[in-house]
Formats: C-alpha cells, sequence, structure tokens
C-alpha cells in the first residue's frame, strides 16, 4: 500500500488569493524554473511564440499538408475521419485517435479507447466527440461546424472509421 507524506493539494490560485490575478493569463514563472532553463531555449521560445502569433492559419495549413503527405506515404488506403475549427481538431484513423485544443493535444490508439461517443445539440453548431477509456476517464472535444449539415457527414464518417478499426 502505497502512502504519500505531506501535502497533496496544490496551492490555490485566483483572484480571492491574488488580487492581480486575471483570468486567461498564466502565472509568471517561478525561480526554481528560471535556473532549470538555459537562456538560449527561452529566448528562442520567445521569437517562436512571436511568430506564431502571426501566422496560425499558416500552420493549420501546413500541419493539414504535412498529415496527408504522411498518410499518402506510409499508410494504406483507408477511412480517415478529420473535423477541425480554429482551436480543436480531431482525427481517427488506423493509429487511433488523436484531440487538440489550442495548443494541448493528446493522443489514444485504439486499444486504449473503451468508446467513442458522439453528441449533436439540438441547437447550435457545436458537435462534441468524447473518447472513454477503460480506466473510467473521458476526453471530450467539441469541434464548431460551419452548418449544421455537417453534423450527419461527420457521424457517418466516424462510424466507417470506427467499423473499420475499432474492435468491441
Amino acid at each position: 500500500m502505497e502512502q504519500r507524506i505531506g501535502s497533496s493539494s496544490q496551492p490555490v490560485e485566483g483572484a480571492g488569493f491574488d488580487p492581480a490575478f486575471i483570468p486567461g493569463i498564466t502565472a509568471p514563472v517561478s525561480a526554481k524554473r528560471q535556473d532549470t532553463e538555459p537562456e538560449d531555449a527561452v529566448e528562442t521560445e520567445e521569437t517562436d511564440s512571436a511568430e506564431d502569433m502571426d501566422a496560425p492559419a499558416a500552420q493549420a495549413e501546413e500541419a493539414t499538408e504535412g498529415a496527408e503527405g504522411e498518410e499518402s506515404e506510409d499508410e494504406p488506403d483507408g477511412p480517415v475521419f478529420e473535423a477541425a475549427d480554429r482551436r480543436a481538431r480531431i482525427v481517427a484513423d488506423r493509429k487511433g485517435v488523436r484531440l487538440r485544443l489550442d495548443e494541448e493535444s493528446c493522443e489514444f490508439r485504439w486499444d486504449e479507447i473503451g468508446a467513442v461517443e458522439t453528441e449533436a445539440p439540438r441547437f447550435g453548431k457545436r458537435f462534441t466527440i468524447t473518447v472513454h477509456t477503460p480506466d473510467r476517464r473521458w476526453y471530450p472535444i467539441e469541434i464548431e461546424a460551419t452548418a449544421r449539415a455537417r453534423f450527419k457527414e461527420w457521424e457517418e464518417q466516424l462510424d466507417a472509421v470506427l467499423d473499420a478499426y475499432f474492435e468491441d
């Protein structure tokens, strides 16, 4: 049996504890972290982030082109589901399911997935896809569609991928 010594709670952040707190802005880097990073790495990260802010659309196009090139070279033809909006992206193919929201991403192989659930809202254009794992965790992602008619198309494409690669 494992036991932990000390507090397992994280420090609380927010306006109630920090009068300078502004939601959406990251906290300043701690002194401990600054000492461990080399100065060159910090400088390159700053220039990269400035370039990223200037061309987010170009990055999305490059990522799409790179993904298409990889699929055509080493993957056989098979069903692929791909949906994206300005913030979120989901790709389901023979490798598994990959989710991305802003700068965060995760990847699930087919043997790591317990279920994939879809939900089309009654009103609005945000299509929700939730990946459930066998250890009772779930990872939802919402994709904003250009039109509600895309929901049916996405459902059919995702069903084709699940039928081909997902084993019950």
